[in-house]
This record gives C-alpha cells, structure tokens and sequence, in this order.
C-alpha cells in the first residue's frame, strides 16, 4: 500500500507542477509560448486571435529597425502598412504594386516622402505578366475578382541583384497567393538569406496550400526561426545568427 500511496503522491506532484508552469507561462505574457499553440488552429481561430492581440498594431510593427533599414512592401495596396512603418523607424522603403490604380495611388501618397520607392509591378519566380482579379486588397493571380487587369512581375532575384540589394531588413509580403512562388524561388536562389524578417501572409486558396506551405517552413527554418506565427493570418521568420 505505501508504494501505491508513493506512486499516487510523485503523480500528484507532476501534476501539480505541469499546472504551475502552465499558469506562469500563461502569465508570463510570453507571445512565442502563446503563437506556438497556434501552428495548428484553424485559419478562423487564428483571425479570432490574431485581432484579440491587436497583431496589425503591434507584430507586424514591432521590429529592431531605424533610418538605416530598408524594407520591401511586397503587395502595397493603399500603402497604410508602409506609412505606418516610415512613420515609426523614418527607415527606406520599396513598394512593389502591379495593379497600376492602386501604384499610382501609392506614389500620389508618398510624391514628397524621398524615402519612399514605388514600383508598379509584384515580384515573383519570374519575369512576366499576368491577369489580376481585382477585388480590394484580395486581388489575384488566383481569384476572377469584379474585373480583370493586365499586370507586370519581375524576378526577384534579378531585381535584387541589379538594384545591388545587398540585405533587406524586414520584407512584408502579402500577394494573394503568389507567396508560394516567390518564397521558393528567394529560397531556390539562396537570396533568402539576404531578407532578416519575412513577414508573411499565405493563403489557403491556392492549390494544395497547406502541402505547399509546410514544405515551404521546413525550408525556411534551415535559415531562419519564426517569432510568432498565426496560421494563413501573419508570421514572421527572423534569419539566424549564424548567417
């Protein structure tokens, strides 16, 4: 009976532990512990989460960046993301915008702000051009939209390398599907490894997103380690020490 009773007690300690350090951690304010029980979740949980932690007024802002950085907005849209972002570190950036109603709106916003480089194409896997659904800021590649719109990509590599871009502190990508390509080909080039932060926001309307999308971490992880993750909402990968 007493080594049942020593099972039982030890049990209850483990127990009793385990819920302790679930409390603290919970506690703790520790938004990687938090984001990591997130992997997961369902896209829908994740929105519910993303926006209870208020992620487009913070994550998505808050990085180690000043006038010295440069940033890519991959997919500008109305330029809100960049504007807040200049506005907070006084950093450069490059907007990359295919759809030319929402670049010129762009350039119109920042004309006196010399930090500020729109581009009126995407970058992507390839140089060429596509057809895009418009549609808000959930045009694509991949959806019919209300109207089609002629649009241009241009190789990201060449682009980098032609343009001499050396690193790039903090790359925002947010394209409607088109993350899949352009992340395997900055991957398949080795320029990933010039980008400190991806943030990233993939979508589950392309096919096979899901198979794609983990494929694509497993490969990002051999350079870089996520610091919060939401599920087909926003992530960000931070490039590792030793590169």
């Amino acid at each position: 009976m007493e080594g049942f009773a020593g099972i039982g007690l030890a049990q209850a300690v483990i127990s009793n532990t385990r819920r302790t350090i679930a409390y603290l951690l919970r506690k703790s304010g520790n938004m990687l512990y938090r984001t990591g029980s997130r992997i997961y979740e369902s896209p829908q949980k994740s929105v519910t989460l993303w926006f209870a932690d208020h992620g487009d007024e913070t994550l998505r802002l808050d990085y180690e960046l000043d006038e010295t950085s440069l940033v890519f907005d991959v997919g500008g849209y109305k330029g809100q993301w960049t504007s807040d972002i200049c506005a907070m570190y006084c950093c450069s950036v490059h907007v990359f915008e295919p759809v030319e109603e929402f670049a010129e709106k762009i350039k119109k916003r920042f004309s006196r702000n010399r930090r500020v480089v729109v581009h009126q194409f995407g970058l992507a896997d390839k140089t060429h051009t596509v057809k895009i659904g418009l549609d808000q800021d959930s045009s694509s590649v991949f959806k019919p939209g209300k109207r089609l719109v002629e649009a241009k990509l241009v190789r990201a590599a060449d682009f980098m390398r032609e343009n001499d871009i050396q690193m790039v502190d903090l790359m925002k990508i947010n394209i409607e599907g088109g993350e899949y390509d352009l992340l395997d080909h900055l991957i398949d080039t080795g320029y990933v490894v010039r980008i400190r932060n991806i943030q990233v926001q993939f979508h589950d309307f392309v096919p096979a997103a899901e198979h794609r999308m983990k494929k694509l971490k497993a490969s990002l992880a051999q350079s870089h380690y996520l610091t919060y993750q939401y599920p087909f909402v926003w992530e960000n990968w931070h490039i590792k020490n030793n590169y």
